[in-house]
């Protein structure tokens, strides 16, 4: 190689060294410049917000009745079907009478002996002790008459309807299930555990809103109408029962529902939904606060959900600027641009 073209190839490297050199200290320069993520802000405000809780619980009749004898005796005939409406006092079933017909013709004897003696003791024909056993056995012929009545003629006690039948006509009733199930179902009842945190705050005659999944968002009225007065040691909670009208009969046992008890009114921070995030691995949620630049992890709880809002219970204070778009880019003490704020 001659001189002319050591000294051109020596030329070439010293200016590929200097460019590789200027390249990485660029790099370097670069590098040192920290990342500055544009965001959206809203302002963290205070507002009446009503205190409400929501429990579920199952739909139940008002009143249940099983509808059965005192004794295995055949089914006779039977007067209604499930789904069927009855009244107070109907005629649901009769049994056999063979031995209501034989506690009849006893309770007609022993009223003729008693009314025998009754005047012969008016007249001071009979010791007392005489008209003592036949007024007795008179009156135990009677209750036993009576008793055989009401179990072979079986009415229903209350105006319901029918959700149960058991049994077919010449069945022996054998005690294992009773022949109806009559249910009163207007009024119905809910009965939901609350925690003891607000057994002050629940009152006799309050309001409630219940809506059932059957009838998605759809509200039905309800009022408590019982508190029971003891906590439970191992849950904190007590019951409360709910009435619903239920006119319509659309509300009916076993169905599920939610019952919302609202408490009232009262000042709490809100934010929207999309300003707080969820932690990943719990149930933890959080949010960024802009200050001075520099985004700032704060975890918060919340209460209730308000459309597209949440309250935040605790975490937050009037004032702090809260992101609400970005976050996926932002990490505590990152640098940030505010690009616009949400009042």
């Amino acid at each position: 190689m001659n001189r002319k073209k050591l000294i051109g190839a020596y030329a070439i490297a010293v200016t590929l060294i200097a460019s590789s050199c200027s390249d990485k200290k660029q790099d370097t320069v670069q590098a040192d410049v920290p990342e500055v993520v544009k965001v959206q802000t809203v302002t963290a405000s205070i507002r009446d917000v009503d205190h409400a809780g929501t429990f579920t619980a199952t739909v139940e009749a008002e009143i249940v009745n099983n509808i059965a004898p005192q004794q295995p005796v055949r089914i006779k005939r039977i007067s209604a079907e499930v789904g069927d409406h009855v009244k107070k006092g109907q005629i649901l079933v009769e049994m056999d009478a063979a031995n209501l017909n034989q506690a009849k013709l006893k309770l007609e004897n022993d009223k003729i002996d008693f009314e025998r003696v009754d005047e012969l003791y008016k007249v001071g024909g009979i010791a007392k002790s005489v008209w003592d056993g036949k007024k007795m056995a008179y009156e135990l012929s009677k209750e036993t008459y009576e008793n055989l009545l009401e179990n072979t003629i079986l009415r229903s006690p209350i105006s319901g309807i029918i959700t149960k039948r058991n049994y077919d006509i010449g069945d022996m009733y054998n005690g294992m299930a009773p022949i109806y199930v009559v249910e009163q179902i207007q009024p119905v009842k809910v009965k939901v555990n609350v925690s003891e945190a607000l057994f002050t705050k629940v009152k006799k005659g309050m309001e409630v809103t219940v809506t059932l999944d059957v009838y998605g968002d759809e509200k039905f009225k309800g009022v408590v109408t019982l508190i029971h007065p003891s906590i439970d040691p191992a849950t904190h909670t007590f019951p409360v029962e709910i009435r619903i009208d239920n006119k319509n009969e659309r509300v009916l046992p076993g169905m599920f529902a939610r019952v919302t008890l609202n408490y009232g009114s009262a000042e709490s921070i809100v934010l929207p939904d999309r300003a707080i995030l969820k932690q990943t691995g719990s149930g933890d949620r959080y949010v960024y606060i802009c200050k001075n630049g520099v985004a700032n992890y704060r975890k918060v709880d919340i209460g209730r959900r308000i459309g597209d809002e949440y309250e935040i219970v605790s975490g937050l204070k009037k004032g702090d600027v809260v992101a609400v778009t970005g976050q996926n880019r932002l990490n505590d003490g990152i640098q940030v641009e505010v690009t616009s704020i949400n009042k």
